[in-house]
């Protein structure tokens, strides 16, 4: 096919532009940060790894209808200027796959002289706003915020497709991060691959795409995460905030910065600008403005650059400037960055330590740390790999996680502090954390003491082999305590221990961490017992088979029509067997504990070894529910028996506990009432956040 003098002409400019744009880069970025930049054009994704998109099916108008509210959460401000064709796809993805929140579409015609107006007015429950005259994007997206009535507005651009469930992860992130005050979607190009993960702002005001040409999936853009602003072509703010901080600004009509503006303001303002990978949008880049910055509308850009740089240069000072490390570039966002390095993964339904880390996680990000979580098996652990990516910690794994010495290398200059979870992890990556992150305090986190528990173990069970395996497990960790910057323990038990074995170290108490739940069902609408522990732990299998085989039957034979649920994964053998006992029920893994920790009468701990704090007694006080547990279960937890808690050793004492307990409204009342203000003293997140900032944030 001939090319006419318009194609030769397109590829004139675009050539004359990327060489204008290359002479710019090296003046401003320098040489090493253009060569990035020249890379990135050039990476491929393979097509495995690109987001598999719904786009709706051409074809020509007739009339339908979208979404609408009289009362609307959200009110989607959509400005348009031509382009019906786009407008019309969009609509009809907004048809296709309503939120679940309310909401209304406002579209404002900037003046169209396509067929937009005539189609526009047949569409049902659309919102349609005429100006008197064309003011480019900014004035439209001011006169559709003027118009919203929803608690959030949601500015989106008529040339995207938002993806099935866009909208209500947006508005989630509001609940689920507090202090937020914008949140913008992941931005996809139609082939699949990432266009935009938030914006990121340079010291020089010239503003970046994080992620640009890569998969949408990879680690560093696949979490909830704190960015200088959001491309306008999506994003969400509450109404009174876009309100109050003056809209969209005029001063860089008719546009361009304008949203780059709007994050800072609202960083300005002390709120965080977020970016949800939960909600993706394709964006046809540069339909409605071109790409070339010396003509046209996208000729502002090159003016607005100069505006913007003026009025914030202070604050740009703390940003990167170009050439910084490609990772971790909003790590300033943050007071410190912490990395947290375990074996697993993990998944807090399964095992008290996972319930206990995840918390921690948490009270760092609200500490304003920014988390970055390294499993050392490198796997994606599906839900439990996007839950915590979903509470904002920056979450590897492979293949973006390639061998821990290539990692650190790339990462190792961005932490403050490093927590490695158990010995034998710590052991691994010691030497490599001393090479490739020198700065950083390296912090061993026992979660708890190995051979304390292997050593009780060992005499339950009278085995010379084990007490042997149990001294060489304590000269491993003496070792590695001794190494560590600080160690953390979980109850005073093993703090006391440790004086004694490692006088020298910096021992600190991290104790279990959980949220209140509240009381559960009242006394006289629960019913029957239940265990919850995970039986990869020996001591739990212990547990259960001394329960079942000796003082269960004791418990039946006065309250014969009690159930004991056994709730715990990787169940072996020879607990499921135990299912053939009358009343004994084994559930294995439960994802949802509520259930049974709000409705079962009574929770039991009776272990006749281990080491460290029970989470399943915390678990279950933090439900308002009554605990019957052994003296070692309650070791180091602050407990009073008979007042917060019913404690028996022996089979027929603990029965005697249970069925007491079991009949007893009173007692079971004041154990309830009681357990709860024991974990909220010493077992809720803010009963540890004064450790976490003395030790883990260098916050004296």
């Amino acid at each position: 096919m001939a090319m006419s003098w318009a194609d030769l002409r397109f590829l004139y400019d675009r050539g004359t532009g990327l060489f204008r744009r290359g002479l710019t880069s090296l003046h401003t970025r320098g040489l090493r940060a253009s060569w990035q930049r020249v890379l990135k054009q050039f990476h491929r994704v393979p097509a495995a790894q690109r987001l598999a998109l719904y786009l709706p099916e051409p074809a020509p108008f007739a009339p339908f209808s979208v979404p609408y509210n009289d009362a609307p959460v959200a009110s989607i401000v959509i400005p348009v200027y031509n382009q019906f064709a786009h407008t019309l796809t969009c609509l009809r993805a907004l048809a296709a796959h309503p939120p679940q929140a309310t909401i209304e579409i406002i579209v404002v015609d900037d003046g169209s002289s396509d067929e937009t107006e005539a189609a526009l007015r047949q569409i049902d429950g659309l919102h349609y706003h005429r100006r008197a005259q064309n003011g480019g994007f900014i004035a439209a997206c001011n006169d559709g915020a003027a118009l919203a009535r929803g608690g959030y507005v949601v500015f989106l651009n008529n040339d995207t497709v938002p993806q099935p469930g866009w909208l209500d992860a947006l508005l989630a992130t509001f609940d689920e991060h507090p202090n937020t005050g914008l949140v913008g979607a992941q931005l996809i190009y139609p082939d699949g691959r990432l266009q935009e993960a938030g914006g990121l702002v340079w010291q020089d005001g010239s503003a970046d795409k994080i992620g640009r040409l890569r998969s949408t999936t990879e680690p560093e853009f696949d979490y909830v995460r704190r960015v200088h602003y959001c491309s306008g072509a999506a994003i969400t703010i509450p109404r009174h905030l876009f309100e109050s901080i003056g809209g969209f600004d005029t001063r860089y009509a008719p546009a361009f910065y304008e949203d780059t503006e709007l994050g800072m303001r609202v960083r300005a303002a002390g709120l965080h600008a977020l970016c949800q990978p939960l909600a993706k949008v394709v964006h046809v880049e540069g339909v409605t403005t071109g790409t070339d910055t010396r003509r046209g509308i996208k000729a502002y850009q090159v003016r607005n650059q100069q505006t913007f740089r003026e009025r914030w240069a202070t604050t740009l000072a703390a940003h990167p400037g170009h050439g910084s490390p490609s990772h971790g570039l909003t790590d300033h966002l943050h007071g410190h960055t912490v990395l947290i390095i375990d074996a697993l993964t993990p998944q807090p339904d399964r095992d008290s330590g996972s319930l206990r880390l995840i918390n921690l996680m948490r009270l760092l990000r609200e500490e304003n740390a920014h988390v970055v979580f390294l499993p050392t098996d490198r796997a994606h652990s599906g839900t439990y790999t996007r839950a915590l990516q979903q509470i904002g910690v920056e979450a590897w794994s492979a293949p973006g996680a390639n061998s821990p010495p290539a990692w650190l290398r790339d990462h190792g200059a961005r932490f403050d502090t490093i927590v490695v979870c158990r010995h034998y992890v710590m052991r691994e990556w010691l030497p490599l954390l001393r090479k490739y992150a020198p700065q950083a305090k390296v912090v061993f986190d026992t979660v708890d003491l190995h051979y304390l528990r292997e050593r009780r173990g060992a005499e339950l069970a009278r085995d010379p082999a084990l007490a042997r395996a149990a001294e060489r497990t304590r000269a491993l960790e003496l070792e590695i305590i001794a190494k560590a910057d600080a160690t953390l323990v979980v109850s005073e038990v093993e703090r006391t221990l440790l004086a004694q074995d490692a006088p020298q170290a910096q021992v600190d108490i991290l104790s279990n961490l959980h949220r209140i739940q509240g009381h559960g069902l009242p006394f006289e609408r629960r019913r029957d017992l239940v265990f919850v522990g995970g039986f990869r732990h020996p001591p739990n299998v212990d547990a259960v088979r001394w329960f079942v085989g000796e003082a269960f039957p004791l418990i039946r034979a006065q309250l014969p029509d009690v159930r004991f649920h056994c709730i715990g994964s990787d169940t072996p053998a020879e607990i499921a067997a135990l299912a053939a006992q009358p009343g004994v029920e084994i559930h294995g893994h439960v994802p949802d504990l509520a259930p049974y920790m709000d409705g079962a009468r009574i929770a039991l701990a009776p272990l006749r070894y281990g080491a460290g704090v029970k989470g399943k007694i915390n678990l279950s006080m933090a439900h308002g529910q009554p605990v019957v547990a052994t003296s070692c279960a309650v070791e180091g937890m602050h407990l009073r028996d008979g007042e917060d808690v019913l404690v028996a050793d022996e089979a027929a004492g603990f029965a005697e506990a249970v069925v007491r307990l079991y009949r007893d409204p009173t007692l079971w009342q004041r154990l309830a009432d009681n357990g709860l203000r024991n974990v909220e003293r010493h077992f809720s997140l803010d009963a540890g956040r004064d450790v976490v900032r003395r030790v883990l944030l260098d916050r004296n």
